[in-house]
């Protein structure tokens, strides 16, 4: 529900994954109910890829002709440390820009790698442009939940209805 109160049940076999999608919910006001499994003994990354392109789709097929929608956003998110910055255009062209030096690392289980590949698949399967940028942080996990909060605020804010927009 894109018009939702940020109500989630989330129940995925990857927990740091579970805990950004919550913030996804929370801090872009979505009702998202998601369940997945995947062959996470040999990895992530296809778990955390097929939710990013199911997400996508679903998001896609809910703003169905987007017409009245915002379509653009552009927002800062700060954590503490790390600041996010998050520009959207709902434009049915797919592209995807990750600005943000993230080493290969873990935070817990999670390969933080698999960051962009999520936002990719989103972005390739809603038909958006999508920029992230993360200029400065020190704590990993503040800059990717950053991400995903500033990314929350954004989808909120360019899929809200506008009477002035007719298209």
């Amino acid at each position: 529900n894109l018009d939702g109160t940020g109500k989630h049940d989330i129940r995925t076999p990857i927990p740091f994954l579970d805990h950004m999608l919550a913030q996804l919910s929370r801090h872009g006001f979505f009702d998202l109910k998601i369940q997945a499994k995947g062959d996470t003994e040999i990895d992530f990354h296809h778990t955390v890829e097929d939710v990013g392109i199911s997400l996508g789709k679903v998001f896609s097929k809910a703003l169905g002709e987007k017409k009245g929608i915002r379509r653009f956003a552009d927002v800062k998110i700060p954590l503490n440390e790390a600041l996010a910055s998050i520009v959207v255009d709902i434009s049915g062209r797919a592209f995807f820009v990750f600005n943000a030096d993230l080493p290969k690392a873990k935070i817990g289980d999670f390969d933080v790698e698999l960051v962009p590949e999520f936002f990719q698949a989103f972005a390739a399967n809603s038909g958006m442009t999508l920029h992230i940028s993360v200029p400065y942080w020190s704590n990993l996990h503040h800059a990717v939940e950053a991400i995903f909060k500033s990314f929350a605020r954004a989808l909120d804010q360019a899929c809200s209805l506008d009477p002035r927009c007719s298209e």
